[in-house]
């Protein structure tokens, strides 16, 4: 690319031998995309029709799954277009806005997971003061709080990193995340320390708190009967199957940051894949073979279209 491009346009490098495997990098990504769109769609929209969905409990787990939704949405379409063009580039600008887009939600997914975990807490250990602390006012709160929140965190370092300068025009990577950094031509002691603020906000302190959480109601349920043990592993568990899904890709995305020049391009990209692929295609999954209810009505939905 020329100087103007370059000064404009940043190369996304990260793709293996795009040109000879152009169509099966389309076929793939569309079909993954394709299948994230339609599980959460369905458990979505069985949990907007069917009243006895209208919990708290399924609201947060629609609002899990529209945000594993968009959190795909950020990065696949851009994939699409990548693998269809000679040249894998993006602007400084909309590379920034990815990352905003792509790091706002993937905060979200721990907040609105802590969320979960204190529903669950209320339920458990809490039955008879539940209708009280969860109410329709308790829950839009915590929906609004789980989104605004790493939105607005992210936002500042988004835009400390989008006004920093620039020397390297080649990014290591399919879409835009924390690689960006390794683009400035100094390193930003500012962006650094905001990071690790961030990081404590928006990761730690969430997984700090739902574990905590989830500990306490374990030893408390096995403190009482047996139905209350049953009732918690039988709601309980689905989130702590998303929880450690999600976290276990997290920590993947960490590994190939942190060793991106010890590791090959095949490698980098095959884990970079996992970590945009797993999430929000087995949320729905999970939920719709593992809570009760959920099941019942998928069941009864594909029994219908039969």
């Amino acid at each position: 690319m020329d100087d103007k491009i370059n000064l404009t346009y940043i190369t996304l490098d990260g793709y293996v031998e795009v040109e000879k495997y152009r169509y099966v990098y389309f076929v793939s990504i569309f079909t993954l995309y394709t299948l994230i769109i339609c599980f959460n769609a369905i458990i979505v929209c069985l949990i907007v029709i069917h009243q006895s969905l209208h919990e708290p409990m399924y609201i947060f787990i629609a609002a899990l799954l529209i945000n594993s939704t968009f959190y795909s949405t950020t990065i696949y379409p851009k994939l699409l277009l990548d693998v269809l063009s000679e040249k894998q580039i993006i602007s400084h600008t909309m590379c920034h806005l990815q990352f905003f887009l792509f790091y706002a939600s993937g905060g979200s997914e721990f907040l609105l997971l802590a969320a979960m975990a204190y529903d669950r807490y209320v339920s458990i250990c809490k039955p008879l003061q539940y209708p009280a602390i969860m109410r329709k006012t308790t829950v839009c709160v915590f929906l609004v709080l789980a989104w605004i929140v790493p939105a607005c965190q992210v936002a500042g370092s988004s835009v400390l990193s989008a006004t920093t300068r620039v020397c390297t025009f080649t990014l290591q990577g399919i879409f835009c995340n924390n690689a960006v950094y390794k683009l400035h031509c100094v390193s930003s002691r500012l962006l650094s320390v905001y990071g690790v603020i961030l990081l404590l906000n928006i990761v730690f302190f969430p997984m700090l708190y739902i574990v905590f959480t989830y500990t306490k109601i374990l030893i408390i349920s096995y403190q009482r009967c047996g139905e209350v043990r049953k009732k918690a592993a039988q709601t309980c568990l689905p989130h702590l199957l998303v929880l450690f899904n999600y976290s276990l890709f997290c920590t993947c995305e960490v590994f190939i940051l942190r060793l991106e020049s010890d590791i090959s391009k095949t490698v980098r990209l095959i884990l970079t894949l996992q970590v945009v692929l797993y999430p929000p295609l087995f949320n729905p999954i999970i939920y719709g073979l593992k809570m009760k209810e959920i099941s019942k009505q998928v069941k009864r939905l594909f029994c219908q279209v039969k």
